[in-house]
């Protein structure tokens, strides 16, 4: 799942992923209630949702009341990383190449997924990253030349993840470390 910034003019720019590591509505959990930015499902998967009113009885601000304290504590770990992937995105987008762009973006969809292939179109991923689908296809034939994804109508397949992990600029990595510090994988679930 994507949380997506839309502009008034229709654009949009994508500003972190959510996986099976996180989930969405993070003002429910802060207090604030809404958030100013959109969750849009960006692939096929399995979801969970619980129902608004249950969440917030789970974490009631108000009373200060909290059935689950080490879950909160996890939860509110994955708020921490989830700044840290909001905060480098920005940065990324910002002063990195659309190619390092698109390399980070390929890594972070593959830490979020169970498979070397993305379904996705380059018209996605160019709004995703707030840039043109002419980039995308400039930058992904540059990734393709060099034997470390393929790519064709709506398919692109990761042949090289330490390849293309050569390519991406320090931002994949601020990001994935922060992951792993706040949300280790148990070992009995990293096999």
């Amino acid at each position: 799942m994507s949380k997506v910034n839309l502009i008034e003019d229709g654009t949009s720019s994508e500003l972190a992923l959510v996986g099976n590591e996180g989930f969405v509505g993070l003002g429910l959990l802060t207090g604030g209630g809404t958030m100013t930015h959109q969750a849009m499902v960006s692939r096929g998967g399995f979801s969970y949702r619980l129902r608004r009113q249950l969440f917030i009885h789970e974490f009631d601000h108000r009373s200060g009341h909290c059935n689950d304290p080490v879950f909160l504590q996890l939860l509110l770990r994955y708020v921490q990383a989830m700044i840290t992937q909001i905060a480098q995105t920005a940065a990324c987008n910002r002063h990195h190449s659309i190619y390092q762009q698109l390399s980070r973006w390929l890594l972070v969809n593959l830490d979020r997924q169970s498979s070397e292939e993305l379904i996705v179109t380059q018209d996605h991923i160019a709004s995703m990253l707030g840039v043109r689908r002419e980039s995308v296809t400039e930058a992904a034939g540059k990734l393709q030349q060099k034997g470390l994804i393929t790519y064709s109508r709506g398919h692109i397949r990761v042949l090289s993840r330490p390849g293309l992990e050569s390519q991406v600029c320090e931002c994949y990595n601020v990001v994935k470390t922060e992951y792993d510090r706040l949300l280790p994988i148990p070992a009995d679930m990293a096999a």
